[in-house]
């Protein structure tokens, strides 16, 4: 942040304003804005949600001085935050920053090699080639900023969980090519903004929609699949195990005394628990593994070709992270143990409800034996009851 407004501070200083500078800048805004307006009512999903806001502060960066690529991203930040939804300020004036500064880095760049020359009017390949490569810094420097955040936030995160996945690096590709094409247009004639601001909009909703869709399989709180989606794709999951003879396991993963963290340091930290322990799983998991938060400080896990040697790995494996994981409340560190269930296809239940609960059954044992455990039913069981979201003991 300090940086960020080092920057604007510095650039301003240097910069000669001009009416049609001013006025372009103020016509980005105002279709940044327009966006934001026309895709208010779909809301946006809580955690870290894309947009194709980037298709205004790109051209901000490649037509005009630095400083108005260093100012784009904070009106329509605070745009998000008073109209869209309210988050942590602190979050809001970081993104603003990162963004701030990639998009001022990716115009000192460009003005350095291209210097005053106008990129549609000369009709030549050089200056573009040149503004999709600073559109790609500006793609990188921003991801990476965020990315290095997150990671802070959250240490046991994998760092491609929090740079690019496939997803993620198409809508980065869409992005460039928005801002870059959105640049041409504004270049050649400032009214044709008319023109590019429909197609922006249209976009925008339907990534929002997508988004949204995703948002309803997902816990809000820990970004894990929610308990309804994790049924869906294990019953999916062990239909395939059964049809190909392979080996499938089932995790339950409780946090023990999770009441007390509560109690004594307030639901807030509670939260950061839940989210910490969620990541830590998710980390020591492979990507074809299915986790989900089952309810309360219950999660669930499937591992796909895991017998029990392997499932017994993979829980000790959580049990050993989880465990070493700290969680800061005021003064004091908050560290917290698990207990699990397994349950393994064929040897403990055939179906989901059998492996359900066997597991449960298998939980109960390890917080019967002292907890910080992991444990296996005693005897292969036969279907007792379907566990619900807040079945295990805290």
């Amino acid at each position: 942040m300090v940086l960020d407004l080092t920057a604007i501070g510095f650039f301003a200083a240097s910069t000669d304003f001009h009416w049609h500078d001013l006025l372009t800048f103020v016509a980005l805004m105002f279709c940044g804005a327009v966006c934001i307006e026309a895709t208010r009512r779909l809301g946006m999903p809580a955690g870290v949600s894309r947009d194709l806001l980037s298709a205004w502060w790109l051209p901000a960066a490649l037509l005009l001085p630095p400083v108005y690529a260093l100012l784009a991203p904070i009106p329509l930040q605070m745009l998000l935050q008073k109209r869209v939804r309210e988050t942590v300020v602190y979050r809001r004036v970081f993104s603003s920053a990162a963004i701030s500064l990639a998009g001022g880095a990716a115009s000192v760049l460009f003005h350095g090699l291209v210097g005053e020359l106008d990129i549609p009017t000369q009709g030549t390949g050089g200056p573009i080639l040149v503004a999709v490569g600073c559109a790609v810094l500006f793609t990188v420097l921003n991801t990476a900023l965020i990315a290095i955040a997150a990671h802070t936030a959250v240490p046991d995160t994998r760092w491609r969980e929090v740079l690019w996945n496939r997803e993620s690096l198409t809508l980065d590709v869409v992005e460039l090519c928005l801002g870059v094409l959105v640049a041409i247009a504004c270049g050649v004639n400032l009214a044709l903004l008319v023109l590019a601001l429909p197609p922006v909009v249209l976009l925008q909703r339907s990534l929002l929609h997508a988004q949204l869709q995703a948002a309803a399989r997902t816990d809000p709180k820990t970004g894990l699949l929610n308990a309804a989606a994790w049924q869906r794709e294990a019953d999916t999951e062990i239909v395939r195990a059964r049809r190909t003879g392979e080996t499938l396991a089932l995790l339950i993963v409780d946090i023990d005394h999770f009441k007390r963290v509560n109690d004594t340091y307030g639901h807030l930290v509670g939260d950061q628990v839940l989210i910490g322990v969620a990541a830590t799983i998710r980390s020591q998991l492979r990507d074809y593994d299915v986790v989900g938060r089952f309810g309360g400080e219950e999660f669930v896990v499937l591992l796909p070709r895991a017998d029990v040697t392997e499932a017994r790995r993979v829980a000790e494996r959580l049990r050993s992270r989880i465990g070493r994981m700290a969680v800061p409340a005021d003064e004091n560190m908050v560290t917290v143990t698990i207990s699990a269930g397994v349950a393994i296809m064929s040897m403990h239940g055939d179906d989901l409800i059998e492996l359900l609960a066997a597991a449960d059954l298998a939980l109960y044992r390890a917080k019967e034996l002292g907890r910080d455990r992991i444990c296996l039913p005693a005897t292969p069981v036969p279907p007792a009851r379907r566990p619900g979201p807040e079945a295990a003991p805290s």
